[in-house]
This record gives structure tokens, C-alpha cells and sequence, in this order.
């Protein structure tokens, strides 16, 4: 009782220096607000409160494909790079344990000890052999036991934070912690889009080798034609020969797009975390739309929405904490260390408490004087860490911002386009027809009609990729405003 009568002054005094906390706490730096994103049409980019921002739309109510969400969960089951921060996440929940721990009392307990020390006739123990003369004994000569203890200890050591260094590296650690967690919805949302964007590619490739087919029997269909007008007169070999290069190149396009359509078979597996294997799309690509009742909100929404921005800014902020551990360091730092338990030189006396027992309690206050401006230099090194940590924050939501705008952009024009393209369908559809028929009453030759029809498979080609453009436009804007992590 007199023990802890006398600790309590100390004890207030501890609490009262632990409540010191040297450096600045986080403020968000000042972001110059946008009221909407440039370029972006205004049916687009309306912010009609009624209406729901497509960031908070949850990616399985975006994409309405069934085998498509199919696809993203097995993605987001086994997709190794997701694994990996799932992990990273995990290593950084068990750092944030240990910093939380360095903020307590460590306490060791040594059940049993034994020590026995042998010194000779010239060793460093003069005093020792001094009371022995003077209790009328002569030193030993050769080795001989100076020293034996039997002991358990039972102690405890801790490091006060009088300057706020161990809550500053918490606070590092808690928001490293943060950040990996922002890495993972960042490379959910990358690897929802590129699912989402494989498998649309996938579907653009089927439809060209529909539109590839039906190009090569309208070719063959054209020979024909051409053979019989040859053998009865109406034209040259020539004709057959210019007619047969046609149908080769129509029918070499069907392997190249099989090729393609292969690899990106394969890419879209390893994205599923699995070796190659078929994938069966029965989906086309004419049937695809994506809702547009949602609104893409005001750029400032895209801090709290984007992944990327997040993980920026708990990187500031776990910057903003290191300048606070190496402005604490500076200063004088204590160590408590206290010990308890049993010691003695006779063994059958060894687990009496009153006659073996002690207890210790001592502290160390130190200040570092000199260090090679080592200290100095780590705190002016974090500063500028922290200057580089805000710039690195500043430069992505610039970016962000960006690519929110050139996605708007792009479907706005590509939508155009494709209206433009679709007119062009028109027409050379009906130039094969009116060929074919001109060419059968021979008022059109056989060229007229091959340029026709190459003509009209371009269209059909360029329609299926304005397509596949503006449905990766879309999903590129999902991602670029932060969605598919919810």
C-alpha cells in the first residue's frame, strides 16, 4: 500500500506528459470544387436528386447479362491478383495489431533460473577477497563458486509516450491499413471492368464472324453466277479469278477473328483465375444496352466514390503521421522497467517469498544530443515525403476527373457515330441488292459488284466495332466514376 501511495504522484505526472503530442493532425488539403465535368453532355451529366448516381449502382444491377455476372463472381472468387490484396489487406490488419501493441506495457516471466559464477586468484575481485582476509580467511587460489542464485522473475518494461511517437506510428499504421483495403476495391473495380470489357469484345468478334459468313455465301453465291454467265459467253475468265480472290479474302477473315476471339477466350480465364478452357456466349451484341437513367454526379463525389483517390489519401495521411514520428524523436524519450519474483543462493530456500522475494522499478529518461543531424534529416526527409504523398493525392483526382470527362466525351460522340454508321448500313445494303439484280439483267459487271459488297462488309464490320466502342465506353465511365467495388 505504501508502494502505490508513493507511485500516484508519478503515475498523474506520466499522464499528464503522455497527453504532450508534438506535429500536426491530418486536414485534407484545400481540392478546388467543379461543378460538373467538361465536355459532358447535358443529358448526361445531369444531377436530378430522383435520379441514382451511377457510382453507388451495384455491378450486378449494372450489367443485367447473366452469364456476364456469372463470370465477375467466379472473377472475383478466384482471380489471383484479388487474392494477392487480400492478402496485402491481411498483412496490414496484422501491423496495425503490432503498432497498437507497442502501445502497452511488454511483460516477460522466467520460471526458473540458475547462475553460478567461477573466478581464479587474479581475477577482477578485490573486494571479495579483501573480506574474506578480513574475516580471517585466506582466497582460494585456483576456481572456485563466487556467485550462485537459483531466481524467477516476473517483469515488465514500458515505454512512455510523453511526445505522441507510438500514437503517431498507430495512426501510420491505421491508415497503411486503410489503404490496402482501398487497393482491393481498386483492383475489384479493374478487374470487374475487364471482365466486363473481355467478354463485350468476345461478343464483338462473334458478330463479325456472323457478318464475315454471310459476306463469303454472298460471295460464293456471286461465282455462280459469274461461272455461268462465263460459259455461256457474257465474260472473261477474269471475272471468275477476281470473283475467287474476293471469297478468299472474305473467307481469310474468318480465322483471323476465331484467332482473336481464342485469345481473348484464354485472357478472360486467366482473369477468372483458371487454365483455358471454352466459353460459350449465346448473348448478341445488338442486344446490349445499358440503362442510362443514371447520372454521373459532380466530380468532388468522385473522392469519396474512386478507390485510387482513397488509397492517395491515406497515403498522405500515413505521410502526415512519419513527419510526427520524426518530430517526436527529437525529443527526450522514458523507459519504464519493473521486476518482480525470487532469488537465492540456497536452493531449499528458494520458494520462500519472505526470505527470497524482491521487486525492482527503475527508469531511463533519454535525449539524444548528437547524432549525425541523423534525426534532423529523417524529419525533413518525411516533410518531404508528406509534399509529394499531397501532389500524388492532387494529381489523381485531376485524373480521375479526367478520365470521367473522356469517357462522357467518347459515348457522346461515339453514339453519333454510330447513328452515322447505321445510314451506311442502309445504303450499302441496298447497293449489293440493286448490284445483284443490275448484275443479273447485265446492266453491272462483276466489279460493280464486288466492290458492293466489300463495301458493305466494311460497314457491317465498323458497325459491330462502333458498337463494341461504345459499350466499353460505358463501362469505362462505371469504372472511371468508381463503381463495381460495391
Amino acid at each position: 500500500m505504501i508502494f502505490v501511495k508513493r507511485l500516484l504522484p508519478f503515475s498523474l505526472i506520466l499522464i499528464g506528459a503522455i497527453g504532450c503530442k508534438v506535429g500536426e493532425n491530418y486536414l485534407r488539403p484545400e481540392i478546388t470544387p467543379l461543378d460538373s465535368y467538361y465536355g459532358a453532355s447535358p443529358l448526361v451529366d445531369t444531377t436530378v436528386e430522383q435520379q441514382t448516381t451511377l457510382a453507388d449502382v451495384n455491378w450486378r444491377d449494372y450489367f443485367e447479362d447473366s452469364l456476364l455476372i456469372s463470370l465477375i463472381d467466379t472473377a472475383l472468387n478466384g482471380n489471383i491478383a484479388l487474392r494477392q490484396e487480400a492478402l496485402q489487406v491481411e498483412i496490414g490488419s496484422q501491423n496495425l495489431e503490432l503498432n497498437r501493441a507497442n502501445m502497452y506495457p511488454s511483460l516477460g516471466f522466467s520460471p526458473f533460473g540458475f547462475q553460478r559464477e567461477y573466478f581464479s586468484e587474479n581475477f577482477n575481485n578485490f573486494g571479495s577477497n579483501r573480506a574474506r582476509r578480513n574475516h580471517g580467511e585466506n582466497p582460494p587460489r585456483t576456481f572456485y563458486t563466487e556467485r550462485l542464485a537459483y531466481t524467477s522473475t516476473l517483469f515488465a518494461s514500458w515505454e512512455v509516450d510523453l511526445w505522441g511517437k507510438l500514437r503517431w506510428q498507430k495512426e501510420a499504421a491505421q491508415a497503411s491499413f486503410q489503404q490496402s483495403q482501398e487497393f482491393q476495391k481498386a483492383v475489384q473495380t479493374a478487374v470487374v471492368a475487364e471482365v466486363a470489357s473481355t467478354y463485350y469484345n468476345m461478343l464483338m468478334i462473334n458478330s463479325q464472324i456472323e457478318v464475315a459468313e454471310r459476306n463469303l455465301e454472298l460471295g460464293r453465291s456471286t461465282l455462280e453466277i459469274v461461272k455461268l454467265q462465263f460459259q455461256a459467253d457474257e465474260t472473261t475468265s477474269l471475272a471468275i479469278q477476281q470473283t475467287e480472290s474476293q471469297i478468299l479474302r472474305a473467307e481469310s477473315l474468318i480465322p483471323q477473328l476465331e484467332r482473336e476471339y481464342i485469345l481473348l477466350e484464354n485472357r478472360l480465364n486467366q482473369l477468372l483465375g483458371r487454365y483455358p478452357r471454352p466459353i460459350n456466349i449465346e448473348q448478341d451484341l445488338e442486344d446490349v444496352v445499358f440503362d442510362d437513367r443514371y447520372v454521373v454526379g459532380v466530380p468532388m463525389e468522385l473522392i469519396n466514390n474512386r478507390p485510387d483517390i482513397a488509397a492517395a489519401e491515406y497515403q498522405l495521411i500515413a505521410s502526415n503521421a512519419r513527419v510526427g514520428v520524426t518530430q517526436a524523436m527529437k525529443y527526450p524519450s522514458l523507459v519504464l522497467n519493473a521486476s518482480t519474483g525470487l532469488n537465492s543462493f540456497i536452493f531449499n530456500s528458494f520458494l520462500d517469498p519472505l526470505g527470497s522475494g524482491f521487486a525492482m522499478l527503475d527508469g531511463a529518461v533519454f535525449q539524444p544530443i548528437f547524432q549525425n543531424r541523423r534525426l534532423k534529416t529523417n524529419h525533413n526527409i518525411a516533410m518531404a515525403e508528406r509534399q509529394l504523398a499531397e501532389l500524388n493525392f492532387k494529381d489523381n483526382i485531376i485524373l480521375a476527373i479526367r478520365e470521367v470527362s473522356d469517357a462522357l466525351v467518347t459515348i457522346d460522340k461515339l453514339r453519333e457515330e454510330y447513328s452515322i454508321a447505321q445510314q451506311r448500313i442502309i445504303v450499302t445494303t441496298k447497293g449489293v441488292q440493286d448490284a445483284s439484280l443490275l448484275f443479273q439483267s447485265g446492266f453491272a459487271n462483276y466489279l460493280e459488284v464486288i466492290n458492293a459488297q466489300e463495301d458493305a462488309l466494311l460497314s457491317e464490320l465498323e458497325l459491330a466495332d462502333l458498337k463494341r466502342q461504345i459499350i466499353l465506353a460505358n463501362i469505362e465511365l462505371y469504372r472511371s466514376l468508381g463503381g463495381g467495388w460495391q
